[in-house]
């Protein structure tokens, strides 16, 4: 059993993997600061002009003074514009690399998620990665924004109080009332939230599902069930989606209309003070638009508050994948430099995740490097579990699976698996070329490497007689092409590099009789000094080994020379 992983410490409420690249961004927010911190000032200043128009200019005609204010005007409009430019790019330039840099982390931690600690479907999945837009938007621009803008509130509030004295309370009024009905919303907004991410994943199961069934849906007239399974998904999460959306309007659409009640207020309780000579009309106009403006931020605030619960939801949902550990023994693995191709499991047992009963249970197996043996058996005795097992994509329960000796959890996975080449029972093709399904961007696999495993597995029978060759491209699995070529690509993937071990099951299950030959006969050559274990039921396999082992619930039932097992076999099927 491999060593408990490490998790992050208790206490911190924001993972490294999230606040190093906005940390390490620093700068670039400095700089989005400033330029925030000069448009308010901006915002001050043509609040001011107004006052000194309507007091100074007006009464005395002063047209030159109004020509000078105007250009002054005209030279902060235009900076104002291009500070609002520049602070647009430095937010989205930060956000796209933390966007790019906590992407890249977790995305790796999801190509090395320990299968066994699996949670949700591929739908699930796929949405939950969509999720970091959530993160990246709430942590890169959207806090950015109304964290600069806060203090301004009470500078704005503090330039009322200078020009109109008492006037500012009805704008200070406001600011509590604002913070406290978005507030207010959050138990609600925190409930919602969790249940809408909970819907939309699950509709991006159901579509995920379906597209990537699409042939099975329609010759299996399942098109029925998935469109009701659609029907329903888009119900709940709409339903769940417009509740979220309707509180979450709450704070938002108060924050605007005690702007106007801000702006209202401060002209009607305003009149009276000029009436007693305390406030002039410029005064009074520029405090009106300065109480507007001192609550256009809470509107953002309020914003901020809504998605605050949408972003807690996600980073709880991204977190979690993140502290699941990842395959491998951690730090400083084994790395396999040169493998003689000896395998053994000792004492094996394991279960797959939510299982009843055991799929192998205490199973011991040597196999001696260049030694070539079948795992046969009836469907469910445990065959693919052992190829599973030896290919390091489960840890096994109780026990030991070891590569030269080395048990394999002690192993760097990728070492791992340049040592071992496999075919699995249904080979998975990615959107690319041929050339690039069977090199899969392995810096030691060249055009000679790729066409002389290509020949070996059969794809160039196939692949020269198609008009781009290898570099066709393939799309959605390989669709289009047979599952017998399906299957020589994936062969020819195994044999590239030219592995010591070999893990195949049921690598010819697609092909026919006599392409299924011809294969073997060039696998015998392939095969002379290299370790093989294949899974198979078809008897023309069977000549490829010497040895045979036969699985059975889960247990090893018989284990020898390839000829004697099989004349057991045989007595025993004439004497049933």
């Amino acid at each position: 059993m491999s060593a408990e992983p490490m998790v992050e410490m208790p206490g911190k409420r924001l993972a490294d993997w999230l606040m190093d690249p906005i940390r390490d961004n620093w700068r670039t927010y400095s700089k989005v600061a400033i330029a925030a911190v000069l448009i308010n000032i901006f915002g001050l200043v043509s609040s001011l002009f107004t006052m000194t128009v309507y007091d100074r200019v007006v009464p005395n005609s002063a047209f030159t003074s109004l020509a000078a204010l105007s250009i002054g005007l005209g030279i902060i409009v235009i900076f104002d514009f291009a500070l609002k430019l520049l602070r647009a790019y430095f937010v989205d330039f930060a956000g796209m690399r933390i966007d790019r840099e906590v992407g890249e982390t977790v995305f790796q931690r999801l190509l090395e998620m320990r299968l066994e600690l699996r949670k949700g479907s591929t739908g699930q999945l796929t949405g939950l990665m969509r999720e970091l837009e959530t993160l990246r938007d709430f942590f890169a621009s959207a806090t950015m924004a109304a964290i600069v803008d806060l203090p301004f509130i009470f500078i704005t509030l503090a330039v009322v109080a200078l020009i109109g004295g008492w006037v500012v309370l009805v704008p200070a009024l406001m600011v509590p009332l604002v913070i406290l009905v978005g507030w207010s919303a959050q138990p609600a907004l925190q409930r919602l939230s969790a249940k809408a991410m909970n819907e939309g994943l699950h509709k991006q199961s159901v579509l995920v599902e379906t597209v990537g069934a699409i042939e099975a849906v329609k010759t299996a007239g399942a098109h029925g069930m998935f469109r009701d399974r659609w029907a329903d998904a888009v119900e709940s999460h709409a339903d769940v989606s417009l509740r979220q959306r309707m509180i979450s309007s709450i704070g938002t659409t108060f924050a605007t209309s005690a702007g106007t009640i801000s702006y209202a207020g401060v002209i009607i309780v305003g009149v009276f003070a000029l009436a007693e000579n305390k406030l002039t009309m410029g005064g009074l106009i520029a405090c009106s638009i300065l109480a507007g403006r001192a609550i256009a931020p809470l509107a953002q605030i309020s914003q901020l508050v809504s998605r605050m619960t949408a972003t807690r939801t996600a980073y709880g949902q991204v977190r979690a994948l993140m502290e699941r550990p990842p395959e491998g023994p951690g730090d400083d693995p084994i790395v396999l430099r040169e493998t003689r191709g000896a395998l053994e499991l000792r004492g094996v047992s394991f279960t797959y995740p939510g299982a009843a009963s055991r799929a192998l249970d205490n199973v011991t197996l040597k196999i001696e490097p260049g030694e070539k043996i079948a795992l046969i058996g009836r469907i469910g005795s445990g065959k693919s579990t052992i190829a599973r097992l030896i290919l390091g994509l489960y840890p096994p329960e109780e026990g030991l699976v070891l590569v030269d000796g080395i048990d394999i959890a002690q192993l760097a996975p990728n070492s791992l698996r340049r040592a071992v080449g496999s075919v699995l029972q249904e080979p998975s093709l990615f959107s690319g070329t041929i050339r690039e399904n069977i090199a899969l961007g392995r810096d030691y696999i060249d055009d000679e490497e790729m066409l002389r495993a290509s020949g070996v597995s059969g794809t160039d029978q196939f692949a020269s007689r198609v008009p781009r060759g290898y570099d066709l491209m393939l799309v959605d699995r390989g669709e289009g092409l047979s599952g017998g070529q399906r299957q020589s690509i994936a062969i020819a993937r195994a044999l590239a590099g030219q592995p010591k071990v070999l893990v195949m099951d049921e690598p010819s299950s697609a092909m026919d009789a006599q392409t299924e030959a011809d294969l073997i006969g060039r696998l015998k050559e392939e095969f002379t000094d290299r370790t093989l274990v294949v899974v198979t039921h078809r008897q023309p396999l069977l000549t490829l080994v010497d040895r045979i082992v036969i699985i059975d619930d889960g247990k090893i039932r018989a284990d020898g020379p390839r000829d004697a097992v099989l004349a057991q076999l045989a007595k025993g099927a004439r004497q049933t």
